[in-house]
């Protein structure tokens, strides 16, 4: 049986918009933290999109949640075809200590999976993901979901309503890489 924390915890595919060519490269779009968002872009313009939990079980060493996440991260890309480029939020002050720490172990192991797989990667600062969703880069949870909604979208949360968000943005902004 295949480890659940691999499987996808949404899975929505959106047919392709208007505006987006056929015969891309994958993108990949993440909102990091326990639960992740994630937004996907196929080769054919088709976006698909969920959360899924990186949170760790009882008898889990500490890093065990970065593996994981390094697991799914391969799994999406034997899915999908090679990711030609990753987008996540740039998050720059946390509420916590526990949230911060979790974002830069999920950012470092990114990173680092990007770098040994050539993949291009890029944060995203918050404040401009929510003035290209919601018209204002300070919207709220709400905001985002309400927004992604208005777009076709049903996100299941605010983690997925970001990811969302950010790879429409990557894609409206050039950074839809072809």
């Amino acid at each position: 049986m295949a480890d659940p924390t691999l499987m996808i915890a949404s899975h929505r595919a959106i047919p392709p918009q208007p505006n987006v060519a056929r015969s891309h490269r994958p993108i990949l779009a993440l909102d990091l933290g326990t639960l992740t968002g994630w937004a996907l872009r196929d080769a054919d313009g088709l976006i698909a999109s969920g959360t899924v939990s990186f949170r760790p079980r009882r008898f889990d060493g500490g890093g065990m949640r970065y593996l994981r996440f390094t697991n799914w991260l391969a799994e999406i890309e034997r899915l999908s075809g090679p990711i030609a480029a990753v987008w996540f939020e740039e998050v720059r002050r946390h509420a916590g200590t526990d949230a911060a720490h979790v974002y830069g172990g999920l950012m470092a192991t990114l990173t680092g999976w990007a770098e040994l797989h050539g993949v291009p990667y890029e944060g995203v600062p918050v404040g401009t993901i929510k003035r290209h969703a919601a018209g204002k880069g300070n919207a709220d949870k709400a905001a985002m979901i309400a927004s992604m909604r208005a777009r076709g979208f049903s996100p299941v949360d605010d983690n997925e309503a970001d990811a969302i968000a950010i790879l429409l943005w990557a894609i409206e902004t050039d950074g839809g890489v072809r």
